[in-house]
């Protein structure tokens, strides 16, 4: 098959270096976050309520783009850990999550986190802002 292109070599695979770069990235984060006890997964829903300080379970789940099985347990661990809280809604399937004093002050905590990963990482002010831009154009189109 030398000369022709196969389409099911790992290396004519686009989303290959976008999941190892991905898993990559992720792993990065884990000696920045360890110390405020957090997994990858629980500092980008952080994220969210430092951004939002109140927000309905499916919000968060629409921003971080996880189903509410992965969600539901991820957030009664942020709960337990102190950093939320659960409270409901006048229709009481309704539920919100609101950030706590101790996850308003995790925040302080966390805030060189971009910093110190944006200095793991060789890209110009261009590089970085193409990938991205394409990432989040694929996001949406595979969404």
């Amino acid at each position: 098959m030398q000369g022709k292109f196969d389409p099911l070599l790992l290396e004519n695979q686009l989303c290959f270096p976008l999941y190892a770069a991905a898993k990559a990235l992720v792993r990065r984060y884990e000696p920045f976050l360890e110390p405020l006890g957090l997994t990858y997964t629980q500092y980008i829903v952080m994220l969210v309520m430092w951004e939002r300080k109140v927000a309905s379970v499916n919000e968060i789940g629409e921003r971080v783009h996880l189903d509410s099985g992965t969600l539901s347990p991820l957030l009664n661990k942020l709960v337990s850990k102190g950093f939320l809280e659960k409270t409901k809604g006048e229709d009481s399937r309704f539920r919100f999550i609101a950030l706590t004093k101790s996850g308003e002050e995790l925040r302080k905590r966390a805030e060189s986190i971009p910093m110190q990963i944006g200095c793991c990482m060789d890209f110009t002010q261009e590089e970085a802002t193409t990938l991205y831009t394409l990432c989040y154009k694929m996001l949406n189109q595979v969404s």
